[in-house]
C-alpha cells in the first residue's frame, strides 16, 4: 500500500479526469465558434458583429486546447 497521494504519484484525480474530458469541451467549443458566426451574419445589432471575430478566436483558441484533453 502506498503512501502517496494521486498528486505526487503524478496521477490525476478521479474528479479531474472526469472533468477535463474532451468530448463536452469541444462541443462547448464549437458552440461558441457557432454562436460567433451567428453574431457575424446578424443584420440587427452593431455591437454584437463588433464582437463576432472575437468571439469565434475564442472559441477557436478553445478549441486549439481542449482538442489535447484526453478522451
Amino acid at each position: 500500500m502506498s503512501t502517496l497521494d494521486d498528486a505526487e504519484a503524478g496521477r490525476t484525480p478521479p474528479v479531474k479526469r472526469r472533468f477535463f474530458r474532451r468530448g463536452p469541451w469541444e462541443n462547448l467549443a464549437s458552440l461558441v465558434i457557432a454562436a460567433g458566426i451567428v453574431m457575424l451574419m446578424q443584420p440587427v445589432s452593431l455591437l454584437l458583429y463588433s464582437y463576432s471575430f472575437v468571439t469565434i478566436l475564442a472559441g477557436t483558441a478553445m478549441f486549439v486546447v481542449v482538442s489535447k484533453f484526453r478522451e
